[in-house]
């Protein structure tokens, strides 16, 4: 029986809302186009469903195959009215999928404006172009974009997480960010270059470093990550660390154009000579940087530090991060990065045996 239903009248149960149809289109009219989606009859799209796709119908031709959504499954004509939202919005990402494949230049309508970047329409989609993304020239006049349209490219795209990220500067500095390519290439691992540090982050650095390319000098931009710019430890990046500091770094690496230095191994390892200046059974000057559970921690100079362990603290004795006090070096190991110290008793505690 169902076999016979489907064969006369195409289908053994009534559409509903929500339902997904594929048909052709048959009509194409100034306000409204029909589908005709086989046994099930015919299907409109019109008034507010007309408007939103508009501009996909326009690419649509008599004979075209689409996929519709059902709004109402039937009318009282015997219409069912469909919508055309989510074949637009396949269409849509499909010319954002290959315009992100070919580069191509997109023109986009800025919606909002942060500190962190510029909301964008593209195509119907929201798109979001960092402001490390952001040209020169429109970033001097950021705050008058809202509402105006400027070309950008894509560089990410996300259909699941409907992510659409963006370059306006790919395409205003073009030619400069050709030349820092060129530039980065000839920047080889393990390298020294004199830097200047153009940001500081909660997280590292920004250090540009000049690089030789014809008869011009191209500036490059790479991160100092925080662990790599000082061999001690920073409690506040601030005050290590200042932007317009001239600064030596080594090139650490070089991934997706994008380049890593370290400030502190552009010099010395404090512990390759450490056993040189600290000896065994001498007294030194530290100050305590930690207290833990099983001792204290004593900086003997910068990114060279000793332990003096719980049991070599007498009873009653109290230390805070910051103090000062006189060690002895008990024993060294360069190769693990290891002192163990002792304190320098100037009298002895009451109770200690």
């Amino acid at each position: 029986m169902d076999e016979l239903l489907l064969k006369y009248s195409g289908t053994p149960f009534a559409l509903k809302r929500g339902n997904r149809v594929r048909g052709t289109v048959v009509e194409k009219e100034a306000k409204r186009i029909l589908i005709d989606i086989g046994g099930k009859g015919e299907g409109v799209v019109a008034e507010k469903a007309f408007q939103e796709a508009r501009d996909y119908i326009k690419t649509l031709n008599v004979g075209d195959e689409v996929e519709a959504m059902v709004i109402v499954g039937e009318t009282p004509d015997g219409y069912t009215i469909l919508s055309l939202r989510s074949a637009m919005q396949d269409a849509v990402w499909l010319k954002l999928e290959k315009a992100e494949r070919e580069k191509t230049k997109l023109t986009v309508n800025v919606k909002s404006q942060s500190p962190s970047g510029l909301t964008v329409d593209v195509q119907g989609q929201f798109g979001f172009i960092p402001a490390s993304q952001i040209g020169k020239e429109l970033s001097n006049n950021i705050n008058n974009l809202i509402g105006k349209n400027i070309q950008a490219i894509i560089i990410d795209l996300n259909r699941r997480e409907n992510k659409i990220v963006l370059s306006e500067k790919e395409i205003s500095e073009a030619e400069d960010i050709k030349l820092i390519a060129k530039a980065t290439e000839k920047i080889k691992e393990g390298e020294i270059h004199e830097g200047k540090v153009q940001m500081v982050t909660n997280f590292g650095a920004f250090v540009t470093v000049e690089v030789p390319l014809g008869k011009d000098i191209i500036p490059v931009e790479g991160l100092v990550h925080i662990s790599e710019i000082s061999w001690g430890k920073i409690e506040n990046i601030n005050s290590v660390i200042k932007e317009g500091d001239k600064v030596s770094v080594r090139v650490m690496g070089k991934r997706d154009g994008k380049l890593s230095f370290s400030i502190k191994q552009a010099g010395e390892d404090p512990w390759t000579t450490a056993a040189k200046r600290f000896k065994k059974d001498e007294k030194y000057k530290g100050k305590i940087v930690r207290v833990s559970d099983y001792g204290i921690f004593v900086e003997l100079e910068v990114g060279v530090e000793g332990l003096v362990h719980m049991t070599k603290i007498p009873p009653g004795m109290n230390f805070k991060v910051g103090d000062e006090i006189n060690v002895t070096v008990e024993e060294i190991d360069t190769e693990s990065k290891k002192i163990a110290l002792g304190l320098v008793l100037t009298a002895v505690p009451v109770g200690y045996k």
